[in-house]
């Protein structure tokens, strides 16, 4: 009658030892747990402890090898089996406790779930975007109530010229006038050349960068003008501007418009250009074409980029500007260029009308050195 003893192994695995009534053992029967967690070292303990049982068992039964022979082939194959299951549980051991891959996750595994479209979380990667077009709509929503229109009036008989130079004609596209003054001036009569009524001349855009009415933009915006007005969202009529300084060098310019109920207006936080990479996504809202209100999406397509316009002044250079291809037209001048924060990173000013997603912006790191001065006068 066989007799059973179930022993629990250091290695996770559980076995039953099955011995006949000479006492010779005839079978070993191994079970692996994988609950039990054991350390390589154990596992290796494990090994040698059965093994040097079933070396003293050959050395025992070593008399009644021409008895029972078979036993011999029996014993090696019970070793064989045992030395598989340390092996198998210590590969087990490594792979749980990440012993050869120094606690990453595998690659193969991260890369298949990634191909699959699933899981990408438990893989522990992340995917840079600018997320979803809710997204979008909130920038959106939060930064166009400080974006304004501009609009110029000049005396009718001194309309801008610089329209007649081709050059200027190319990046600014008839934001001076443009079709809206050639038409005016068509209509008026010949006997009125000589009036000091003022007529509208051009428009631009701009925005508040202080609560209490300092709105920044171009200056070729309001260049030339004899008065500014300011359309801003949530007022029925257009407010009057005092341009409190400008730089033509740099082509800024620094409005200030007074509340008519003496409430704060909204105001665009100014970011750090620098801090943008090539390939960012980027945000331009203004009036092109006078569609106020107006917003296109880019990406940021270089930096540092230099251009040479030639206006009536002469060649203007600009430097350091950003290019982007988000759409700029007529009317965008003086806008803000927007990062994924909302915060302003550059003035839009000009567009290559010969090219397509060809803009560029003045850059924040050129705006910030100088802009208490535009605010005071003193640049």
């Amino acid at each position: 009658m066989n007799e059973k003893d179930k022993y629990t192994a250091h290695n996770g695995t559980s076995h039953t030892n099955t011995q006949d009534t000479m006492g010779t053992k005839t079978s070993t029967t191994y079970v692996y747990d994988s609950q039990l967690q054991k350390k390589p070292s154990e596992l290796q303990a494990s090994y040698e402890k059965e093994l040097g049982m079933h070396m003293d068992l050959m050395s025992v039964g070593g008399g009644h090898r021409s008895k029972r022979s078979h036993n011999s082939t029996r014993t090696m194959l019970a070793s064989f089996l045992i030395g598989a299951m340390v092996v198998g549980g210590f590969a087990y051991a490594a792979d749980r406790n990440n012993l050869f891959s120094g606690g990453s996750a595998a690659a193969g595994s991260g890369t298949a779930q990634v191909a699959n479209g699933s899981a990408q979380q438990d893989a522990g990667l992340t995917t840079a975007s600018l997320g979803s077009d809710a997204t979008v709509a909130q920038i959106y929503e939060a930064a166009s109530p400080a974006v304004v229109k501009i609009e110029t009036y000049t005396e009718a008989s001194r309309q801008s010229t610089m329209m007649d130079d081709p050059l200027f004609r190319q990046f600014f596209g008839g934001e001076r006038g443009g079709e809206q003054g050639r038409e005016q001036e068509e209509q008026q009569p010949s006997d009125q050349s000589s009036s000091s009524e003022l007529a509208l001349s051009g428009s631009g855009t701009g925005f508040f960068f202080e609560s209490d009415g300092y709105i920044l933009t171009n200056e070729h915006v309001v260049s030339g003008a004899k008065e500014v007005k300011v359309t801003v969202q949530g007022y029925d009529e257009p407010l009057t501007a005092q341009v409190v300084g400008s730089s033509y060098e740099l082509d800024l310019a620094v409005l200030k418009v007074t509340s008519p109920d003496g409430k704060a207006f909204p105001s665009l936080e100014l970011g750090n250009s620098d801090e943008t990479r090539i390939g960012d996504s980027v945000i331009a809202i203004g009036n092109p074409y006078g569609f106020d209100q107006t917003m296109t999406m880019g990406v940021l397509s270089a930096k540092e980029r230099p251009i040479t316009i030639a206006d009536d002044q002469g060649e203007h250079e600009y430097e350091h500007l950003l290019q982007t291809d988000a759409s700029i037209n007529p009317g965008n001048s003086g806008g803000p260029l927007l990062n994924e924060e909302g915060q302003v990173i550059g003035i839009n000013t000009a567009v290559n009308a010969e090219a397509q997603g060809i803009g560029f912006a003045i850059p924040t790191t050129t705006i910030s050195k100088v802009l208490e001065q535009l605010k005071t006068n003193t640049l």
